[in-house]
């Protein structure tokens, strides 16, 4: 074969490598792309932007009109709105439903004059609902959620029928989380710079995630990637910040508490503290479970805060 053949094949190999690298991701997210629009039209959830003081939330709203009361979902530090699909998609035929991607996260811009603390995206929560007419809704939040909600709760109790908090943070765990260790050894594992590293931090996540293909799972870690130096700033603000250990028995709203056994980020000993310190509030637990129950098993958390709310 003549040298300039040789050349050229070689030339078309590496640009073909080089295309497929750039390309297979990209491919990825609009494959989750198609299959998450798909799925809010099937579950009857609209995206909707919502204009408030210092932010563009985007959302997604779905159910009855405005007169059936409100169930607020707030998504945990990293995640986005998504996480709720399926586990909205049992409450739409009753429940008017606003699920938001809080500043910094999925389709909410990241602003660097913001401040992320729980207590500042709670009072950007009731924002979104004055702006849609929502004087007091259910409020669930998972893990960074479920500490936005439990402020809400303690703070602005006239606008929480009940507060749902789903592995929360928020207070000092008495057992150190898996992700705690990895801290006190220098890393976060939120804050990667390899796919191998997102790995990692996916296992953590949950116990029985759902199943994704490898070019979804590239392309959902490429994004943490680039998002790497947005998160560890969301992360200083509200880590352990305005915790509410102390505080606990000023809670005056019916409180539900969700954990899965097998969270590997906060760890369970945590559930014993909220519910030893809210007067009243009621514990479920999972044993099968890791730290998103309402995605890891959508319909038997949902049921569970069904159960919940009703009462309410």
């Amino acid at each position: 074969m003549k040298k300039p053949l040789v050349v050229a094949l070689i030339s078309i190999v590496i640009g073909f490598a080089i295309w497929a690298g750039v390309t297979y991701p990209r491919i990825g997210g609009e494959v989750l792309t198609l299959a998450r629009k798909i799925e809010t039209t099937l579950y009857g959830l609209d995206p909707a932007e919502i204009e408030i003081s210092d932010s563009r939330l985007m959302s997604w709203q779905g159910g009855p009109e405005s007169s059936a009361e409100t169930v607020v979902m707030l998504h945990g530090y990293s995640s986005e709105k998504t996480v709720w699909m399926r586990f909205a998609s049992h409450f739409t035929d009753r429940y008017r439903v606003l699920i938001l991607d809080l500043p910094g996260h999925g389709e909410t811009a990241f602003d660097p004059a913001l401040k992320y603390d729980s207590v500042s995206q709670g009072e950007r929560v009731l924002q979104a609902m004055d702006a849609l007419g929502v004087a007091k809704a259910h409020i669930i939040g998972n893990s960074m959620g479920g500490f936005i909600a439990a402020q809400i709760a303690l703070h602005h109790p006239q606008r929480v029928r009940s507060a749902t908090l789903i592995d929360p943070a928020g207070v000092v765990a008495p057992n150190t989380s898996d992700m705690e260790r990895m801290r006190a050894l220098g890393r976060n594992p939120f804050e990667m710079s390899s796919r191998e590293e997102f790995d990692t931090f996916y296992a953590m996540t949950m116990s029985q995630p759902p199943w994704l293909p490898r070019m979804i799972l590239d392309y959902m870690a490429d994004d943490y990637i680039a998002r790497r130096e947005s998160l560890a700033r969301i992360f200083h603000d509200f880590h352990d910040v305005d915790m509410l250990d102390t505080r606990l028995s000023e809670f005056s709203v019916p409180v539900l508490l969700l954990w899965g056994e097998r969270d590997r980020l906060l760890d369970i000993s945590s559930a014993e503290v909220w519910r030893q310190g809210i007067p009243g509030a009621q514990l479920i637990t999972y044993p099968e479970l890791g730290h998103m129950p309402m995605l890891e098993d959508a319909s038997g958390s949902s049921r569970d805060v069904l159960d919940f709310i009703a009462k309410h």
